[in-house]
């Protein structure tokens, strides 16, 4: 297929040799962190158990079951925070979207858990009291300690999970979403006095307090020393800071990113960061972006197209704007492989880890690449090079013209690439197209263990 705006480049195989696999398998990780989650959700039973006594009638019954739902939303709540600590060794091997995954799933339960608290306590303290649910609100809303600061923590938590839903989540701003987020380390930090000042597992108890400090302590230190003092540490030693911006195509710029020590970030292939550029408006919105190019030692590349208000400003910032990074995070790296070949499926800017894949996976390596228009083909020139370079196969789709779009099914894969199944296939591109992809890809015959990708929407 040729056209002024597209080429289908293909070249002989390279036979560089078997990737291999690095480290604990993902699915050993993913076992050991949702066992460690159920072992401690039963000490949290056995907590509640040994403190049970006979219940007596239905107000018996509604108050045990409020406490207990009471404690599993308190231990929750420690796990969806842990999951957004950015612990290197866990994003690295479970996945920042398989993390981010589990947090709004445990997210919506820890919400349902509050509620069902509330409703049972108050319902059975008003049968107990023989009092109406609304005067019995009132008198531990107003009489009990810290109850105040709960009732903001509910508030707090309820918002946080309306911002949260997918339809709420399409008319926000990244940055509103993101600030939104941050009010709930203040509701946790409410809600844990209440949680031992009035829960019944823990007044008079000092083992059961030693444990839940234990817990929201350790949560705590982790959430301060990767999201606080490990990113001032990497700022201060690196000193990274812009050198270049690039216009890329419509609404695309690459920003070139130099400072000191670089060699000493690590970043592997297909990895992200998450960067604060110190430019007005700027400086308060943390966002990911991936690496465009490998790191080289020498600095450091993104390409973001603007799709916000953060994006589409990283078109103005000037050379020597000081850069906060975290990171680096990511598993959508070469260490998932298993085996000899890949084949990579980007859609519009989603090609940018899978830019650096193309360039540093070993073995043979098939570029299939989705957009809109032959001009939102971002780094096509780079693309085409490395391809013509190392030997590997590029596919180039567009939209429009009319006549020049590979579909995205799994018949079309199997033609492009016979041997499909045998591949380890990374993804990367929009919701829709991902989606879209990993539908194909297991319609051809391709397992799951094979299919590896990342999302970035919040």
């Amino acid at each position: 297929m040729s056209t002024d705006g597209i080429r289908l480049l293909s070249a002989p195989r390279d036979h560089r040799g078997p990737v291999r696999r690095r480290g604990v398998p993902v699915a050993v990780i993913v076992w050991s962190v949702r066992l460690a989650a159920v072992a401690g959700g039963i000490g949290v039973l056995g907590l509640w158990w040994s403190d049970t006594s006979t219940v007596v009638g239905l107000p018996g019954w509604l108050t045990g079951a409020g406490r207990l739902s009471g404690l599993l939303a308190g231990y929750l709540c420690a796990l969806v925070v842990l999951l957004m600590s950015r612990m290197p060794w866990l994003d690295r091997t479970a996945g920042p979207d398989r993390l981010a995954r589990w947090h709004a799933w445990l997210g919506r339960y820890t919400i349902t858990l509050v509620t069902a608290h509330l409703l049972l306590i108050i319902e059975g303290y008003a049968l107990t009291g023989r009092t109406s649910p609304v005067t019995e609100a009132g008198q531990v809303l107003l009489h009990y300690p810290d109850m105040l600061k709960a009732l903001a923590a509910f508030v707090i938590f309820l918002v946080t999970a309306f911002v949260s839903a997918r339809a709420a989540r399409r008319r926000l701003r990244h940055e509103t979403w993101y600030h939104l987020h941050l009010a709930t380390y203040a509701a946790v930090f409410l809600a844990f006095g209440h949680q031992l000042s009035t829960g019944a597992d823990f007044v008079g108890h000092p083992a059961a307090q030693a444990c839940w400090y234990a817990l929201y302590g350790g949560v705590a230190g982790l959430i301060c020393w990767f999201r606080v003092l490990e990113p001032l540490r990497l700022s201060r030693r690196h000193r990274l800071r812009v050198a270049e911006v690039r216009p890329e195509g419509p609404g695309v710029v690459s920003v070139l990113i130099t400072g000191d020590r670089m060699e000493e970030l690590h970043v592997r292939p297909g990895q992200f960061m998450r960067w604060r550029f110190m430019a007005p408006g700027m400086r308060w919105t943390s966002s990911p972006y991936s690496l465009s190019a490998p790191a080289d030692g020498r600095g450091l590349r993104i390409t973001v197209k603007a799709a916000g208000d953060h994006s589409a400003q990283l078109a103005r910032l000037r050379p020597g704007t000081r850069v906060w990074a975290e990171g680096p995070y990511g598993a959508l790296t070469p260490d998932r492989a298993r085996g000899t070949g890949s084949l990579l499926l980007a859609g519009g800017v989603g090609i940018t880890p899978l830019r650096v894949l193309f360039e540093t996976l070993p073995g043979d390596t098939v570029l299939l690449y989705w957009a809109r228009r032959p001009e939102d083909l971002v780094l096509r020139g780079e693309l085409e090079t490395l391809a013509a370079t190392r030997g590997a196969r590029l596919h180039l789709s567009v939209s429009e013209p009319a006549g020049y779009r590979l579909p995205l099914d799994a018949r079309n894969l199997r033609a492009l690439v016979p041997d499909v199944r045998a591949r380890d296939c990374y993804v990367c591109g929009p919701p829709g197209m991902a989606e879209a992809a990993r539908d194909a890809l297991r319609a051809a015959g391709v397992p799951s263990r094979r299919i590896h990708s990342e999302s970035f929407t919040f």
